[in-house]
């Protein structure tokens, strides 16, 4: 049931409203239709990180060696996930290309290590461009991403580099649905927050509190905060596209609801019992078991629920994960 390529057009992809009013509670849609089940008023919240190609491949010697990039580093150094990081050590130098390669400055035991490149950091973002693959999530099966993932792994709207994984609810969306929501009088504001490979780590602690959530940089600024906080008070409706969305509204929002402008890292993990305090509506793919971000849509919507959804979407023969399709939830 895993999807290893999206449909075509993006937006024909099925959309499953979870709603806990009424008999009618799971509704059969595609992601078409969100014109018609949103309302004029209503603001919609996207990411509008743009994932780099992040995977190289390259030699340390006769070694042949695959980094995935995982976040820079204040310094401008990267802390990637290397393999065989076995056969590396401090001091290594890794070549990617004639034109691209890397020092080795330190590993840990989990096979990640701080690589310290040969250029800048706009001169290492054309190089990925050239060299680099996009870091497709292991459940999609690929010897290697080819060129049609580089379009496919990326909204329409992307605009800042630094994901290394999508912000995948955003990748249903078409030029013309997002013309198509603009006239139905649905807002559009953007964020930013720059998914980070911890969004596919499975919860290995087997008490929810003792999972360390992995920390994103993340953006809202002042014009994005006035476009929610009015659309709030005039009586519409936040819907967050995707928990990247979501985790960064409610990371800024205060007790009040009221969203304010942030600059810096968040790593908040929501958990069922939380008090939502942005998001009215929540647009988001179906996730994987033990992941966090089953936890979360848990969290909104509730976990019986949700539960109960995912067994519908399985029997109804619904696409999972990254390329799959999506599900609308109200919350409980």
């Amino acid at each position: 049931m895993i999807a290893q390529h999206p449909v075509s057009p993006r937006d024909a992809a099925r959309l499953l409203e979870v709603d806990p009013g009424g008999s009618d509670t799971l509704r059969d849609r595609t992601v078409g239709d969100l014109p018609k089940i949103l309302r004029p008023g209503d603001v919609m919240v996207f990411n509008d990180t743009r994932v780099i190609p992040a995977r190289l491949s390259g030699r340390r010697g006769e070694v042949a060696v695959e980094v995935t990039l995982l976040r820079a580093l204040p310094d401008g150094a990267w802390r990637g996930f290397a393999r065989p990081a076995r056969r590396l050590k401090p001091g290594d130098r890794i070549e990617f290309s004639a034109d691209l390669s890397a020092h080795v400055h330190d590993k840990d035991e989990g096979g990640e290590v701080t690589l310290a490149f040969s250029l800048d950091a706009a001169e290492l973002g054309e190089a990925l461009h050239r060299h680099g693959a996009m870091p497709l999530p292991p459940y999609i099966r690929r010897d290697a991403p080819d060129r049609q993932d580089f379009t496919d792994y990326q909204t329409v709207y992307a605009a800042h580099d630094g994901a290394v994984a999508a912000p995948t609810a955003g990748l249903h969306f078409t030029d013309s649905l997002l013309s198509a929501l603009d006239e139905r009088g649905v807002g559009r504001a953007t964020v930013t927050l720059h998914v980070g490979a911890g969004t596919f780590l499975p919860i290995k602690a087997e008490a929810l509190d003792d999972h360390v959530m992995h920390a994103e940089t993340a953006s809202l600024d002042r014009t994005a905060a006035d476009l929610i906080n009015a659309a709030r008070q005039a009586g519409g409706r936040v819907i967050a596209v995707g928990s990247t969305a979501l985790r960064l509204l409610e990371t800024t929002a205060d007790e009040d609801g009221i969203v304010h402008p942030f600059d810096g890292e968040t790593d908040l993990f929501i958990k069922p019992g939380y008090r939502f305090k942005a998001v009215d509506l929540f647009l988001t793919n179906f996730h994987l078991p033990r992941s966090t971000l089953f936890v979360l849509v848990s969290a909104f919507a509730g976990t019986e629920r949700m539960k109960v959804a995912y067994e519908h979407a399985k029997r109804a023969g619904y696409r999972f994960y990254s390329y799959g399709d999506c599900c609308l939830l109200h919350p409980a």
